[in-house]
């Protein structure tokens, strides 16, 4: 038996991948590591034709510990295939780990930026990357930034974004100020390698609100990402008036809380805030989110998907974290972003299942079964309607998760909320509510859901709702139901094939 490695390791090594592929809880469409624990997506990238998905993975087990940038690739966003690990810890400033960064393009050459850790501080290093940026060597001169900006406070310091801005690269490093709030540290640099501080992007304010309110903006901003939501680019005036965007992940001494983002404008060396808004409405389950341009110019963003299980349950179940599906991120008409999944994914469709448009009154059992489903719904609500979808339900009322859908007597906003009372027999596991706002003019919804096992991915009228359900009979029961006055213009649903290429291994 393989000597175990941390005092967390209750799961010998040689035994994870097994381990972690019997469990039915395991997502089967969405990315997963090969085992152990996975999370933040990093380096996040289209290069020559070819999709890369890098990402913080543990191979000792199902816990955070010594850090390592997992890797995988795909030519179509929906099937990866393992690849080497790109960065692991050495003697220096990552010798306890290879923190969350991004992949960016340097006159041909793919450069990582990312956050080493040593003796429980991070700090910004580089690594140059070979032509199918399989291979990866870290920068004499790392770390490339000594130390946070000097005389501040701060709460912590890590995770990047990097880009270039006319003849001079550009680089934001998340962080927090000490009694006041969370904030993205501004670098300006000609070679990566030299980077001169300009100041504090913009500094947000955590005695606004409370650390339970879905919009507190947190003591800390992990995993910044500022980027034009329209036409042009950074720096640029937009000729469209289009916004610029900085997304962040609210922390708050250790705690992962949600991601927001700002719309405003990024100008003279600042962001000027217009309002703030919520990336989405599953909090902690979709977090540290990263977005690219691919090279058909769209925004696509990934987010990590935590666990709602117990810290002993994941290390038992020997994997943790799932990637994301991959979004389409646009500006909607109000201003705000709005989110699909990537149409790639419809080549995973099998069987198919449609019901006709009726009016829906009482419970309509969909003939639908299943824990790896592609829901799509088009509905008409009346003022004080509601629409409930039951997913993952056992049959007999003891399991399911319910989506619920409603639109209030007046206004043209109404509520998407996933109640998850029932959806596991387990007391041990999150049940919380999750809810959000959804603009439906005259009542309209389209409603997508995507279910694979344990994950749950909600797309209403562009607004998501990601979150994690552990049901533990195996049922897959999809039923609807509608109080008030309310019209199903379609229903359809497909069983969605796994991505499984065969057997994994640890260390590709």
């Amino acid at each position: 038996m393989t000597e175990l490695i941390h005092p967390l390791a209750t799961v010998p090594r040689d035994e994870l991948v097994a381990r972690a592929e019997a469990d039915p809880l395991r997502p089967r469409f969405h990315f997963v590591s090969p085992a152990g624990w996975l999370n933040d997506p990093n380096g996040v990238c289209q290069w020559d034709g070819t999709y890369h998905l890098f990402y913080q993975y543990n191979p000792e087990g199902a816990f955070h510990h010594r850090i390592l940038w997992g890797h995988a690739t795909s030519t179509d966003l929906v099937s990866w295939t393992d690849q080497p690990v790109a960065l692991e810890p050495s003697a220096g400033p990552d010798a306890d780990g290879c923190w969350s960064g991004v992949l960016v393009n340097d006159g041909g050459t793919p450069t990582l930026v990312y956050s080493g850790r040593l003796d429980e501080r991070e700090l910004p290093c580089v690594a140059v990357g070979s032509p199918d940026l399989s291979t990866w060597t870290k920068a004499p001169e790392n770390p490339v930034i000594a130390a946070p900006p000097a005389g501040v406070d701060i709460t912590a310091y890590r995770d990047h974004c990097v880009w270039r801005e006319g003849s001079r690269w550009r680089q934001l490093v998340g962080s927090g100020i000490r009694g006041r709030g969370g904030t993205a540290f501004l670098y300006e640099s000609a070679d990566l390698r030299s980077w001169d501080y300009v100041g504090p992007l913009f500094i947000g304010d955590a005695s606004q609100g409370s650390p339970a309110n879905t919009d507190w903006t947190g003591t800390m901003w992990e995993c910044v990402d500022l980027f034009r939501a329209g036409s042009g680019s950074l720096g640029s005036e937009p000729a469209d008036g289009s916004p610029d965007v900085l997304v962040f992940s609210a922390w708050d001494d250790g705690r992962t809380h949600h991601p927001l983002y700002w719309t405003g404008r990024y100008s003279a060396d600042a962001f000027e805030p217009a309002a703030l808004h919520r990336l989405d409405y599953g909090g902690r389950y979709f977090y540290a989110p990263q977005s690219f341009l691919d090279e058909a110019g769209r925004r696509i963003m990934f987010g990590w998907l935590q666990e709602g299980r117990t810290d002993a349950a994941m290390v038992e179940a020997g994997w943790s974290g799932v990637m994301s599906l991959p979004r389409v991120t646009t500006l909607a008409d109000d201003g705000t972003l709005q989110f699909a999944p990537v149409p790639e994914l419809e080549k995973l469709r099998g069987n198919h299942t449609s019901l006709p448009g009726r009016v829906l009154a009482g419970t309509l059992d969909t003939g639908v079964t299943g824990n790896q489903l592609d829901i799509e719904l088009d509905l008409q609500l009346a003022p004080g309607s509601v629409l409930r979808l039951a997913i993952l339900g056992s049959g007999d009322g003891a399991e399911e998760t319910r989506i619920e859908l409603s639109r209030p007597a007046d206004g043209a906003v109404g509520l998407l909320r996933l109640d998850r009372t029932r959806s596991s027999l387990d007391a041990s596991v999150d049940k919380e509510d999750r809810s959000g706002p959804v603009p439906m003019t005259d009542g309209h919804v389209h409603l997508r859901v995507l279910v694979d096992r344990s994950a749950v991915e909600i797309f209403a009228n562009g607004r998501p709702l990601t979150a994690r359900a552990y049901p533990t009979l195996g049922g897959g029961h999809v039923t609807l139901s509608a109080t008030g006055s309310m019209r199903l213009l379609s229903f359809d649903a497909w069983t969605m094939a796994d991505i499984g290429g065969g057997a994994r291994t640890l260390f590709p």
